[in-house]
């Protein structure tokens, strides 16, 4: 038997009678009133009601795929909450499908299933093996399920008894989408049972039927099962799914995207799913027909879910749009115009959604195309005086529509109207049959305006009507067309000045959804989705008398559902997803209802029911009141807290401003001050040679008492003076030489020319000269402390420790043992030399400390007659050396 033969025996047999599945049932069974044109003069009479005496009659559970909203909507949020837990992140869709199997058979009792390992693969199509080794173990892994096995003859996982976790925890939590009741408990079983269930053979002889997929197996059926089971919880009472939004790959379609979108999968994992699903006829992808009979839009319809709501048509029939009638010739035979009844025998054209498809029954000449029922508040552009029930006729040869809905929309800016006619086109020097036609005066002031922009940038009056700016389309920046599209046609109805303030709006609203973390280059298509939800709020564009304000005040706007800048009517802009914290309010809000409920029923017991609703409005009404006033009292606090910190960071400014202006003062009274040493004016205490001569002394010591560390005894200070002075004496030859050097290379002249920077060379030569002789001489002291005793003992014992490691004691001598013994040794009398220079320096420095007095300042009065007794060099003469 094929799946499609499959499900019609599915659809038909009345097992599922026994299922209570009363949760919003009252949708169930109940015929839908036929749409029929009204006929004029003729009042409907409505027949006496019948009587109805006793108890109301039991209506039986409906079919388990007819599921109400209320109910579906339950169910397909308990689906949602199980397959987005974090448990289930990157699991296969076998370990997926087994735990919403697991959830669906949970009694509301125990909250704990039992069952068989080779049933929960029947379940989800796979073997017995294949779930015991693969599924299970996923299952205790994920966290998500808590299982306790019973081994079998070979000491596999038989008998389990499994606790979905989600659901034992969501128990009793008011609002939670897997607090589900035992009614709601019985409805999913139902329609896991219909979907997948792989039948069963009872011991009376009798038989339950597989599901829609019971007999599907083996690989992808897991993933195919969980696909039909969420399209089914998407799909309306008419089949169809609703489709994702967005752009989407073209190649592979609208209903692919929506597939993947629900599965959280690939595109190409989608599309083989969905072909597979098409192969069993279990969904189908009719594409509605063009006049032009060119495939536009594919739909997604789940036949079964069509069937199980009594809409079977719609399951079996493509959607195709015909061309529609020239208005030069006469209507068809058999088609009724806007204002007539059908006669007897006929079609109607608006009818239940079984006649979908059936005109071609009546064979007119040709059949009109189906268009959009309007509105019955907007005035038609059609007169009922031009017969033929079609909406272009009547506007041209081509039976297109209008551009616009009203030509009042085309008044001045002061209120004056322009010059169009209140007469009917046709009615009053229209064309004939078989004459060109002339454009409407609605065309003839467009092109006017037109004309009249093109040839000096602002339009003149039209009709003796004021000048108005020209209206343009859509704007040019890509951003913004794509932002402003969905309302295109509203944008047309706008002046030029409004569509001015709405781009400048819009512009605003992308940067500000740029400044709250959403993407660029997605920012246009959120601001797109949003209008176009708004217009499905608003019932359509025709409804909209004021486009200007409806876009300025409640299309563009965002509307934040909570406390959270990111929000948008419960949806998180940079995520896309819900706003938990939406998700917050509301739990907070419901638990505190419950509360407040159950503690009315605690201290009044006795009430009735219009009683305690009037109660428990009350005290709600009194928790808002005094939650408004909390708000105002924490925004008040919010408020005094910004100006205190306000008052403190200007506190802090100032503050700092004073100390940055005092250490100004402070730098420019030492940038006053002469040098300490050669007496220069303005040089901040010390000038630039004299600072490079303190470091040259510095070194030259450094280096005398590194030498002194070897080539002398620590404990003869004379001795220690005496090496001091051979080191001071053999650098003063290599700065003598760096300075010849200098001399040598600088031209004649420069050095007369700016004596101060000259001295400022020459002590910047000695400096580097200092410096590079400084490592040849701590070099030499590691070499000569590397030779001592001291270093030599610890050089032995790094040796024989070496030597005698438990690796090398087999062969102690041995080219290895030796090798690393060595290696050692040198370490050791390096890191000993290093040591013995250290503590050396230490101890000189610390000799010369307690021998150093604080020498006193001489004052310059006394210190400029010795300096000014001193004779110049020759070689420095006119060079000012201090």
């Amino acid at each position: 038997m094929s799946a499609g033969a499959a499900s019609a025996a599915l659809l038909d047999h009345d097992v599922w009678e026994v299922v209570d599945n009363s949760v919003d049932e009252a949708s169930f069974g109940r015929s839908r009133a036929r749409l029929r044109p009204a006929q004029r003069g003729v009042r409907t009479r409505f027949g006496p009601l019948p009587a109805q005496a006793g108890p109301a009659p039991k209506r039986k559970a409906g079919h388990p795929l007819a599921l109400g909203r209320g109910t579906c909507a339950r169910l397909k949020g308990a689906v949602r909450a199980l397959l987005d837990a974090d448990g289930l992140a990157g699991m296969p869709d076998p370990v997926r499908l087994a735990v919403v199997v697991l959830a669906s058979r949970t009694p509301s009792e125990s909250g704990e299933v039992e069952i068989r390992t080779a049933e929960l693969g029947r379940w989800i199509g796979l073997s017995k093996s294949r779930t015991a080794t693969a599924v299970v173990p996923a299952l205790q892994e994920s966290g998500l399920v808590t299982v306790e096995t019973a081994e079998g003859e070979f000491k596999q996982h038989d008998g389990l008894l499994c606790r979905v976790q989600p659901m034992w925890a969501a128990q009793g939590v008011a609002g939670h989408p897997l607090n589900l009741v035992k009614k709601e408990l019985a409805t999913f079983l139902a329609l896991m049972e219909a979907v997948m269930a792989p039948g069963w053979a009872h011991r009376d002889g009798s038989a339950t039927p597989a599901g829609l997929l019971g007999p599907r197996t083996g690989r992808g059926a897991a993933t195919d099962r969980l696909a039909l089971l969420l399209l089914v919880l998407e799909a309306r009472e008419n089949g169809w799914v609703r489709q994702r939004g967005g752009s989407v790959d073209t190649r592979r379609g609208r209903p692919v995207a929506t597939l993947a979108r629900l599965l959280g999968c690939t595109l190409s994992t989608a599309e083989q799913v969905l072909e597979r699903l098409e192969d069993m006829q279990l969904v189908r992808r009719p594409r509605m027909k063009t006049v032009s009979k060119l495939n536009q839009r594919s739909r997604l319809v789940v036949p079964a879910v069509a069937a199980a709501h009594g809409n079977r048509a719609v399951a079996d029939v493509q959607e195709e749009r015909v061309e529609a009638p020239d208005p030069d010739f006469s209507d068809p035979d058999d088609t009724a115009g806007p204002s007539e009844a059908p006669r007897a025998g006929e079609t109607v054209q608006v009818s239940e959604v079984e006649e979908v498809g059936r005109a071609a029954s009546a064979e007119p000449d040709a059949t009109a195309t189906l268009h959009t029922d309007h509105p019955h508040l907007v005035t038609p552009v059609v007169p009922p005086q031009l017969s033929g029930g079609f909406s272009g006729e009547g506007r041209g040869t081509k039976g297109r529509r209008p551009e616009r809905a009203g030509a009042g929309e085309d008044q001045a800016v002061g209120g004056e109207t322009s010059a169009v006619g209140t007469g009917l086109p046709v009615a009053e020097g229209g064309p004939l049959r078989g004459e060109k036609p002339k454009e409407s005066s609605v065309d003839e002031q467009a092109g006017q305006r037109a004309a009249g922009a093109g040839a000096g940038g602002w339009p003149k009056a039209v009709g003796g009507g004021k000048t108005q700016q020209q209206r343009v389309g859509l704007p040019a920046d890509l951003g913004l067309r794509v932002a402003l599209g969905p309302v295109s046609w509203l944008w047309e109805r706008l002046s030029g000045w409004q569509q001015d303030q709405v781009a400048a709006a819009a512009k605003a609203e992308l940067s500000q959804l740029t400044g709250l973390g959403v993407a660029a280059e997605r920012a246009p298509r959120l601001l797109a989705d949003r209008l176009t939800d708004r217009l499905e709020e608003t019932g359509g564009e025709a409804l909209i008398r004021e486009p200007f304000g409806w876009l300025i005040g409640r299309g563009l706007v965002r509307r934040p559902s909570c406390s959270d800048r990111r929000c948008d009517d419960g949806t998180r802009l940079d995520t896309g997803g819900e706003c938990g914290n939406c998700g917050n309010v509301i739990h907070i809000r419901r638990a505190h209802r419950a509360r407040t409920a159950a503690e009315i029923d605690r201290e009044l017991p006795h009430l009735g029911g219009e009683e305690r609703r009037r109660v428990l409005e009350e005290r709600l009404r009194e928790h808002a009141a005094g939650e408004a006033g909390d708000l105002m009292r924490r925004q008040e606090q919010a408020r005094a807290e910004k100006a205190r910190r306000a008052a403190v960071r200007a506190a802090d400014q100032e503050r700092a401003e004073d100390e940055r202006a005092a250490a100004a003062a402070a730098e420019a009274v030492r940038q006053a001050l002469a040098c300490e040493d050669c007496g220069q004016q303005q040089a901040g205490g010390l000038c630039e040679a004299c600072g490079y001569r303190r470091r040259t002394e510095t070194l030259v010591v450094e280096a005398g008492m590194v030498a002194a560390t070897w080539a002398a005894d620590l404990a003869d200070q004379a001795d220690v003076d005496a090496v001091t002075a051979d080191v001071r004496a053999s650098l003063a030859a290599d700065i003598e030489r760096a300075r010849r050097a200098f001399l040598d290379s600088a031209p004649s002249g420069e050095l007369d020319a700016d004596p101060i920077g000259a001295a400022a060379v020459l002590a910047f030569g000695a400096l580097r000269a200092v410096e590079a002789a400084l490592p040849e001489f701590r070099s030499s002291a590691l070499g000569r402390l590397a030779r001592t005793e001291e270093a030599d003992a610890e050089a032995r014992r790094a040796f024989k420790t070496e030597q005698g490691r438990r690796w090398f004691r087999h062969n102690p001598n041995g080219a290895d043992a030796v090798a690393a013994a060595t290696k050692a040794a040198d370490t050791a009398r390096e890191r000993a030399a290093e040591y013995l220079l250290a503590t050396r320096l230490k101890q000189l420095r610390e000799q010369g400390a307690d021998r150093t007095e604080q020498a006193v300042a001489v004052p310059w009065t006394d210190r400029l007659p010795e300096l000014a007794a001193r004779q110049l060099d020759a070689d420095m003469s006119g060079a000012v050396i201090a």
